[in-house]
């Protein structure tokens, strides 16, 4: 299966966004792509740096760009699995009177990656791991983040949870062939060794669970973690430079362990309890 990771500079413009993101699916469906994969909050920026909070998203703006991408994986048959903002309203977390007024139902936003399949259906997996900005514009989601293409199980992951193995040892239990992370990690002024440091989380937690893992990222202003696929045991398969618009296409095909992948995956059966 033919996989791409699309790199491109994020803003709080909902349209030029998703122009950026309809281009991309074209381009990569020409060249044969069956799942493309684009930045965290790549529909909406990233509140608050390209957007005050998430309540200042054109949520209209958001369901037109939903439609199109949707529209897109139809006419192009390819999986498209974005970042952006849900918003959901419930009812409000405080005790509601047997008598009088009832509430107004309250706004609830999600850091999610939706997942559009060519036969219109949408897979979703939102943000758990909230901390700073995240914490003061999103709740935390519940999907587990895994869903199928041909046959392939493919678990999802979003930018900070790179930091911490438990997010990963769940997709190792679920059996997963791919873990897919979106990021939005950006800093106003150069940072090479934050790059580095989030490049070896993401290849630690390939070599932890022996899983191919794709990364992508935004550019823009200095790009913080890469727009990348790594193979079962780390090894870099191919990256893009940091800081370009740019498309990563690669053919995956996993194909049986080798010898030190399959110790890993013996001893982490044994540590896990997966069969």
């Amino acid at each position: 299966m033919k996989i791409a990771a699309y790199q491109f500079p994020v803003s709080g413009d909902v349209q030029n966004n998703c122009a950026h993101i309809l281009r991309a699916i074209e381009g990569a469906a020409k060249a044969g792509v069956r799942f493309l994969v684009c930045p965290e909050c790549a529909i909406t920026g990233y509140p608050p740096r390209d957007v005050p909070s998430s309540k200042d998203v054109d949520f209209r703006a958001v369901e037109r760009a939903h439609a199109a991408i949707a529209e897109a994986a139809w006419c192009h048959d390819i999986y498209v699995l974005v970042g952006t903002i849900v918003r959901e309203e419930c009812a409000p977390t405080m005790d509601i009177p047997m008598f009088g007024d009832i509430p107004a139902l309250e706004e609830v936003f999600y850091n999610t990656a939706l997942v559009f399949t060519p036969d219109g259906h949408v897979e979703r997996y939102s943000k758990r791991a909230l901390w700073g900005w995240d914490r003061d514009n999103f709740a935390p989601g519940e999907e587990p983040g895994v869903f199928a293409i041909d046959g392939i199980r493919i678990g999802v992951r979003i930018c900070f949870e790179v930091r911490f193995p438990e997010y990963f040892r769940e997709l190792y239990k679920m059996k997963t062939d791919l873990n897919v992370i979106l990021f939005y990690d950006v800093t106003d002024k150069p940072d090479p060794d934050r790059y580095d440091l989030i490049r070896g989380h993401i290849r630690t937690r390939a070599v932890e669970n022996a899983t191919y893992t794709l990364t992508s990222n935004a550019t823009s202003p200095n790009q913080t973690a890469p727009t990348a696929v790594y193979d079962r045991s780390g090894r870099t398969v191919m990256e893009l430079k940091p800081g370009q618009e740019s498309v990563l296409a690669f053919n995956l095909t996993p194909g049986a362990p080798d010898f030190g992948e399959s110790g890993r995956i013996e001893i982490s059966n044994l540590l896990t309890g997966r069969n």
